[in-house]
This record gives structure tokens, sequence and C-alpha cells, in this order.
């Protein structure tokens, strides 16, 4: 921040506190004017049910079935093109292999590939996983900031600039601008990591490692983030896992309806990426593994002898807002569509546990075990559930990053360098298929009122 704006925003600040008090004042509707006008306010009816307006072909999130007329709760499943995730993941690990570039050309073109198409398909990830000349010294190094998000966002946006073709919204043109971000986001994401590091921290050293052609995209991520570049197999497939479970999750999520809604205004695809990450930085969305991770530390400060009884205590006064941010949540328990299980959460654990195991820490995955188990049994008597209440793939995907040593500034773009592969299937959906732009109606609850001269006001 220069002089001349630190001065202004001393200058204006108290201008500016009565300005926002009066923009709250002046933006407060009445609650009662929603069930009035019967809103389905978060775009969910009375339910939590999420109100249809589109369709897709690219993954279903099951978390309900209706027989003889009545719904009830079944649990979790995610498929991809009709492939369920877990089949997904188990076929890739008994065969000794990594699952993301497969579940990538999945979701772009509908089918698993054969192992030439596979084979190929990777050779060209790799290719595009090169920067453009000059790209990193130029937009990573010369701004960094502390958000990776916020780096994230802006490098996307800059590539609009080195594309020979940015705003045809052609197939083969957007396929191929889709193809280079879902190459080049892992690269973004640790240059922009360790520009940070170098500029603002005690860190003295820059190391950029260019990556290798052979290597995976989870490979790669640790390859480029690690000084030594050294990563054990189980680290790798764990990586692996955590990326083909995020790589994408229905079309109604909100980064990825963002992406529906700026790709049905024919806007570029840089523009398009670049929205969705705005959405999927927000803590409601993107960032919740992280308030997980606080949570628990929180837990392990205030909770020496870690009983079952003690941990249960210590949650019940999380949840009775009476500990940790007295919000009365309890993060990464529970999900806005699954009801019984998350399918990703189930995974997720499973790895978790053996990578635990790897690292020595087993005591601190029971711990994450026991509260997932006492908040599911406390919130359950509390509200009266007739049906358990789980882990969401939040819960232990920021474990699984710490225990690959990853930074928690890097938790959200993981998240992003997976969904883009979901942005990318369904901006192309979107312009096969959708052909309309998005645009939902709002009700208008203010009354009129007559223009006053400015002398009478």
């Amino acid at each position: 921040m220069d002089f001349n704006e630190a001065d202004l925003i001393v200058k204006y600040s108290h201008a500016i506190s009565k300005l926002a008090k009066m923009t709250e004042d002046n933006n407060n509707i009445d609650p009662s004017f929603y069930e009035k006008f019967d809103v389905k306010r978060g775009l969910r009816d009375k339910n939590g049910k999420g109100v249809l307006c589109g369709l897709t072909e690219i993954s279903e999130v099951t978390a309900w079935e209706t027989a003889d007329g009545k719904r009830k709760p079944v649990k979790g499943t995610l498929c991809y093109r009709g492939y369920n995730v877990k089949d997904l993941v188990r076929g890739c690990i008994s065969e000794n292999r990594f699952g993301f570039e497969e579940t990538v050309y999945l979701l772009l073109f509908g089918k698993l590939p054969a192992k030439a198409e596979l084979d190929s398909f990777c050779e060209m990830l790799a290719e595009f996983r090169q920067l453009p000349k000059n790209f990193v010294r130029d937009v990573i190094m010369k701004s960094p900031s502390k958000d990776m998000m916020n780096m994230l966002a802006r490098c996307v946006l800059n590539l609009y600039s080195y594309d020979p073709d940015p705003d045809s919204v052609s197939i083969p043109n957007v396929l191929r601008q889709c193809l280079a971000l879902i190459a080049q986001l892992p690269m973004i994401s640790a240059y922009s990591y360790r520009a940070y590091r170098y500029y603002n921290t005690n860190d003295g050293s820059l190391v950029i490692h260019k990556p290798v052609s052979e290597y995976s995209t989870a490979q790669n991520i640790l390859h480029v983030l690690r000084k030594d570049n050294g990563f054990s197999d189980l680290e790798a497939k764990v990586l692996d896992v955590c990326l083909t479970l995020h790589a994408d999750h229905g079309g109604g999520n909100a980064s990825t309806f963002t992406t529906h809604l700026a790709t049905s205004t024919g806007t570029d695809t840089y523009s398009s990426i670049s929205a969705s990450l705005g959405s999927l930085k927000g803590p409601k969305h993107g960032g919740a593994n992280i308030k997980v991770m606080q949570m628990l530390e929180n837990i392990k400060e205030n909770v020496r002898d870690r009983s079952e009884k003690n941990v249960y205590d210590y949650v019940k006064k999380i949840i009775d807002r009476r500990a940790f941010d007295r919000t009365g949540l309890v993060y990464g328990i529970g999900h806005a569509v699954y009801t019984l299980s998350d399918p990703r959460a189930e995974v997720l654990e499973v790895y978790a546990g053996k990578l635990a195991a790897e690292k020595k820490r087993t005591e601190e995955f029971e711990l994450y075990e026991t509260v997932a188990r006492a908040a599911s049994e406390i919130i359950c008597e509390q509200k009266n559930l007739d049906k358990p209440v789980t882990p969401n793939v939040d819960f232990y995907s920021g474990f699984v990053y710490s225990m690959l040593n990853l930074p928690e500034a890097l938790f959200t773009p993981l998240f992003a360098i997976a969904r883009i592969a979901g942005w990318s299937a369904h901006r192309m959906e979107e312009l096969v298929s959708g052909g309309k732009i998005i645009r939902p109606a709002y009700e208008c609850v203010s009354p009129r009122r007559g223009y006053e001269p400015i002398s009478k006001r």
C-alpha cells in the first residue's frame, strides 16, 4: 500500500463508517418478505433441496431415494459420467497407477480412456504445463500476494494476454484453453507460494523447479513444492486420490454454478475460470478444511487428556457456543446435500489412516475419529434427528494435506487444481447445450418514491 492510499484511508475513515451504516440500514430486507414471495433463498426449498435450474451429464450427487412417493435418506454416492467415484479410485489403486488424469479425461470427453488414449492425453498435459515465456518473472514474481487464491485468479486473467485467440468460444478453442489451465494451475499455485515465501518470510532461498513430463499431476505438485523434490509413492497416491475426489461435484455447487453463469454470458474462458476461483475462495465453499484444522488445534490445546469423555465434553462446549469460535459449528461435520454419508469422506478416511501410520500421526488421526463420533452423537441428540450427522470431505482433507507437508496457504488452491477439471467440463457443456443467458428473477420490495429537487432534500 503506497503513502497516498494509506493517507486516504485515514482521512475518510469516519465518513466511510457513516456511509457504511447508511448502507446497512438501506439494505436490510424484511425477512417476512421472503416467505410472502416464496423466495427460494440460496436457491433451495424449505427442505434444503436445490431448485432445479439446469441439466448435466457430467456428475451426479445422490443422497436420497424415493419409494412409494416418500423420500428417504441413503448413503451418499458421487458419480462422474455415471461411474461411481469409489470404483474409479479403487480401479486405479488396484492397478498401481494414478487416477486424476483419467478422471479429467472422463469428465471432459464422457468416457474412460483406453491406455493409448490416456498416454496420449497425459503427454498433451505435460506439454501444456509449461507456462508462457517470462510469465513467472513478469506476473508471479512482481507482486506476490499472501492469498494464493487471489494469485491464481490474477494469473488466470493475465494468461488472457498471452493467448493468441483469447475470446473465441468455439469448442476446439475453449478445449485448448481448458487443457492448458488444467495443466498450468498446479505450477502457478506452487510458484506463487514460493514467490510469497521468498519475499515475505525469513525463507532466504527461492526454489523454482520445472515440472517433470513423466510425472502425474500429483507427483509434479510434490516435486515442485519440495526443495529436495522428494516424495514417497504413498504420498503421491494419496494426493492423487484427493484430486480425484475433488474433481467435480454436480452443477449446483457455488463455483461450478458460477462457471455456468459466467459462460452463459458468452465471456472468455479466463474470465469464466477466474470468476469460479473467486467463488471457491469463500470460506463457506473452498476454505472449510482450514477451519477444521484450526478447530482440531484448539481441541488439542484445551484437551490434554484426550479420553473419549473429555473430547466429548469439549465438543459439546463447541456446539453450545462456549468454545473455539463460538459459532456452534463443528466444521467438517454434515453436508448441505449428503445425508447418511459423504462418499468422498469415506474414501479419504481410509487413506488418511494409512498416511497417518506412515507419518507416525496415528494418535492424531484417532482424535479426528473421536471428534467425529462425539459431534454426530451430540448434534443428533440436541436436534432430535433420526439420521446420523457424518463427516464431509473437508473433515479429513486438511489433515491429509498437513501430513503431506503442504502449506495451509495452498489448501484451497489444491481444491481449485482438482475442480478446474469439472469447471472445464461444465463450461463446455454450457456452450454446447445451454444457449441462453442465465437470469433468475429478483422481486423488488422497495416502495416507489417521487423525485425531490436537491434543494428540498
